[in-house]
């Protein structure tokens, strides 16, 4: 019998102000990523989202791009990746998710992904040019049965009828990308697209939300819980990575700076 996944747990115990962090695997430095997992779980982080390393991430902006080509060239992999996170739910509770692009995926093999996803204690994956008909025609029973959550998204252009769709087929939670342009683009709290997060939260889906892409501060994370559970920081965070000062320090301080809480 599958236990509750934990994504599930997360917004059965709490359906708002939700913080999620991205990372990408392998940066800074190759074997940071447990590390930073554990730190972000003790600095009040909600839910991790672990990015897989690509050569072509065309979703993502400069930073994002830069820390998957530092992370490549580190030496970063997905079997690497499974290794780091063998460990990882030996110390750490919260959800975590795989986020990345489908080539190295089905790289991998999609049935063994998901089986060492369910081993190593991933909660959900998030495949942004994965498209809802092809993983149901070919890929969902492989995640069912690993009792994993594909995370779907959700943009302003997608159509009521669409969302509806992908929230009928959606497990865990949507994913609301803020607005059609890549990551971290740094647009401000008056830029969101507040006509298309009233137009989602009226269609009274079934599946909690997070809102991500131009979250970067306190201000954009609040602002973004006031129209969704909770919003996902990325660029922002990884960009934070740059500094010099040690981890400890780094992820604190900037999970002070969203929460407040010192």
């Amino acid at each position: 019998m599958n236990i509750e996944n934990r994504i599930n747990q997360l917004f059965r115990k709490k359906d708002r102000n939700i913080f999620s962090v991205y990372f990408t695997a392998g940066y800074p430095r190759l074997h940071d990523t447990a590390a930073i997992i554990e730190l972000l779980e003790q600095n009040g982080v909600d839910l991790v989202e672990i990015g897989i390393p690509f050569s072509d991430p065309t979703a993502d902006g400069p930073v994002i791009q830069r820390s998957n080509d530092a992370a490549l060239k580190n030496g970063m992999s997905l079997e690497l990746l499974f290794e780091q996170l063998a460990k990882v739910r030996e110390k750490v509770r919260i959800p975590l998710a795989l986020m990345g692009y489908f080539n190295p995926v089905y790289q991998f093999g999609v049935e063994r992904f998901c089986r060492r996803c369910r081993e190593t204690g991933i909660d959900g994956v998030i495949l942004p040019d994965l498209p809802l008909e092809e993983y149901q025609e070919h890929f969902q029973p492989f995640f069912a049965e690993n009792n994993l959550h594909n995370i779907l998204l959700i943009t302003p252009q997608t159509p009521d009828d669409r969302i509806r769709k992908i929230d009928a087929a959606s497990s865990g939670f949507l994913y609301m990308v803020s607005s059609s342009s890549t990551t971290g683009t740094g647009k401000k709290v008056e830029d969101f697209h507040r006509e298309y997060f009233e137009r989602v939260h009226d269609l009274q889906l079934k599946n909690p939300r997070l809102i991500g892409f131009g979250i970067s501060d306190r201000a954009t994370f609040e602002n973004a819980c006031r129209y969704a559970n909770g919003a996902i920081i990325g660029s922002a965070f990884v960009k934070s990575l740059d500094s010099s000062d040690p981890l400890e320090q780094v992820i604190a301080r900037f999970a002070a700076e969203i929460t407040g809480r010192r």
